[in-house]
């Protein structure tokens, strides 16, 4: 995808010459190394630790989705699978799930020609905390195997009710997480929908700190969850919802060519309609690629419609 040239604030100087301070001006563009942007592109699906990790189940169930799930990703066309690979509960007492667990999920992915990126809830409370488990996915190897890519989930609110503080954290933490990772490496920002914040529910988190966090993503992944949303409200369906959540977003960032990768959902509440129009809106959009939320699920039958 061709990336605009930032845009500068001219500066008129004593001596009448003409500067560009760049300082104050729209995005910035780093260099990513060859491939980075890989794992965002094309059909991907979703899993979380209540999918695939069996401390997570509930009266001793197996989990739904296991390491042998991948097989069937691949057959249906997936090329990433997004994996959550860590989170902030007793239940999970290390920096990372299991290890011995990822690897599987890691093995079988490569195996099959598929990417996987690690996503990491960030409750924003302890930003030490969550620094750790974020540094701790991208330099895990568990036999020889890691993980694609990094993004992290920023949507949840009850950490820090306070929203300048809580903006104050994410901005530091979106900070930190860019110093561990170098310039090279590219991190998604996981983002609450444009439209449920700036339309359906202003005080869920207002002023979003957008412009702040900006230079910090290189991809930008908005959970465009229609089926969240009443049929009497207009968006309760594909194309439309992804389309003015891609927008706005870009419109947010000031960024009308952002990398954008949308995720639709949730997958039992979907129609084969609302499949259609959701691909049809990212491929309009020039998204990098789409995704469901989540694996478990999405019906079979919808997956043909998403392979676009």
């Amino acid at each position: 995808m061709l990336r605009k040239a930032p845009l500068c604030l001219v500066l008129v100087l004593a001596s009448g010459a003409v500067a560009c301070d760049s300082s104050r001006s729209g995005p910035q563009e780093r260099t990513l190394a060859p491939g980075a942007l890989g794992p965002y592109e094309g059909l991907g699906t979703w899993v979380d630790v209540y999918d695939y990790v069996p401390g997570f189940q509930e009266d001793g169930e197996p989990p739904a989705v296991t390491p042998e799930s991948v097989d069937d990703m691949a057959a249906l066309g997936i090329r990433t699978l997004y994996l959550q690979g860590a989170q902030d509960d007793a239940r999970s007492p290390g920096n990372t799930i299991d290890p011995a667990l990822l690897r599987k999920f890691l093995e079988r992915a490569h195996r099959n020609d598929m990417k996987v990126v690690a996503w990491y809830l960030p409750k924003l409370g302890d930003v030490d905390a969550d620094l750790r488990r974020v540094r701790a996915l991208h330099r895990l190897r568990v036999g020889g195997e890691r993980f694609d890519g990094l993004a992290l989930d920023i949507e949840w609110t009850e950490g820090v009710p306070d929203v300048e503080a809580r903006n104050a954290a994410l901005v530091d933490l979106s900070e930190r997480v860019r110093s561990v990772v170098g310039d090279h490496y590219a991190v998604g920002a996981i983002v609450l929908d444009p439209v449920l914040l700036e339309v359906v529910n202003q005080q869920y988190w207002p002023s979003f700190p957008w412009r702040r966090v900006r230079p910090h993503y290189d991809v930008w992944l908005p959970m465009s969850y229609w089926t969240n949303r009443s049929q009497d409200s207009g968006y309760r369906e594909g194309f439309k919802y992804t389309e003015e959540n891609v927008r706005r977003l870009r419109a947010d960032l000031e960024d009308d060519e952002a990398r954008v990768h949308p995720i639709g959902g949730i997958g039992d509440g979907a129609t084969a309609a609302d499949y259609e129009g959701f691909v049809r809106a990212s491929r309009e959009t020039d998204a990098l690629g789409w995704s469901v939320y989540d694996f478990d699920t999405v019906s079979s039958s919808a997956w043909p419609r998403l392979r676009g």
